[in-house]
């Protein structure tokens, strides 16, 4: 790697709810640049997702944030000739990613509606511990308790 490691960026909370990882949803869901309709999509999601549950958005959106972020995952390392799959402890930083790319990837997936019921269906589904991203982390939380004979391999 040449050069210096560009420095993290602090972002601003959003204007609604004052909080940041609401910010870095919106900023997953822009494509091509068009922040405003990200934010529309996002705050309404939120607000479908608070009807349907009679709860706040926020804590909604937190409980499927705590039911989605993975704690351990499984990384491929060489060791010998062999490729093993080595479970190793999520950072902060990649568990927020990690699930805010699953729980899009399963809105997405989704036809027929409005992205913003999609996403909505998504988070409830998510807060209840049900639905595709929840179910992707599960997955791959069973992969790592599966390789976990391997584990020794990540002290090296």
């Amino acid at each position: 790697m040449r050069g210096k490691q560009a420095p993290k960026r602090n972002l601003l909370p959003d204007y609604k709810y004052g909080n940041v990882l609401v910010t870095k949803l919106i900023n997953y869901v822009m494509l091509d640049g068009k922040k405003i309709a990200a934010e529309k999509i996002v705050y309404r999601a939120l607000e479908i997702a608070a009807e349907k549950s009679k709860k706040e958005a926020m804590d909604v959106f937190d409980e499927a944030m705590k039911n989605i972020m993975p704690s351990v995952e499984v990384r491929s390392r060489r060791v010998g000739g062999a490729n093993y799959q080595i479970p190793m402890p999520v950072r902060a930083e990649r568990r927020v990613a990690l699930a805010y790319r699953w729980i899009l990837e399963a809105a997405r997936a989704k036809k027929g509606k409005p992205m913003a019921e999609k996403l909505a269906g998504e988070l409830l589904a998510a807060a209840e511990g049900e639905g595709e991203a929840v179910k992707k982390k599960l997955d791959v939380q069973r992969m790592a308790e599966a390789n976990k004979a391997f584990a020794h391999f990540a002290r090296r």
